[in-house]
Order: structure tokens, then sequence, then C-alpha cells
């Protein structure tokens, strides 16, 4: 794991100045980061996670031989797609 380079305190004079002028009001720069700091490491973990599972679903295909052609799985998507559209009203 690459170690913090830079304190918070040390960030570019510009960055903070443009975080500073889109906080909510109330809201501290340190809440900002914070937020912003979660957002990202649960964005990364997802990502992470997403590519474990095709890696792993892909493994298992070429271990079995068992592949799903593409056109059925955009099928199915767009199956789904409709029910969901009608679910929401749209038609």
């Amino acid at each position: 794991m690459p170690p913090m380079h830079q304190p918070v305190g040390q960030l570019n004079a510009e960055l903070l100045r443009a975080a500073e002028a889109v906080l909510d009001e109330g809201e501290s720069l340190m809440a900002f980061i914070e937020t912003s700091v979660r957002v990202q490491v649960d964005r990364r973990q997802r990502r992470r996670d997403f590519v474990a599972k095709g890696l792993a679903a892909a493994e298992t295909a070429k271990r079995t031989g068992r592949y799903t052609d593409a056109a059925q799985v955009v099928a199915r998507l767009e199956g789904m797609l409709d029910q969901a559209s009608k679910r929401a009203g749209n038609p």
C-alpha cells in the first residue's frame, strides 16, 4: 500500500480554494474531504470486486467450457430493462 505523501494542509492552494467554494452551508473542509475519500474508497472496492468476479467467471467458463452467448445476455438485459420501465410507468 502506498504511503500517504502529503498531509491535507499541504494540498495545492488552488484545489483547496475550489473545494471551499463548493462546500455546503455549515460543511467543513474536513467533512468534505472525508466524504470524498469514503466515496472513492467505496467506488474502488466495488470496482475491484467487480473485476474479481469477472475474472473468476472467465476462469470458470474456461475450465468448464460453458460460455453464454452475448446475444442471450443482451436479450435478457433488454427484458429486465423493459420490465423496470413498465414498473416505473414508462412505455
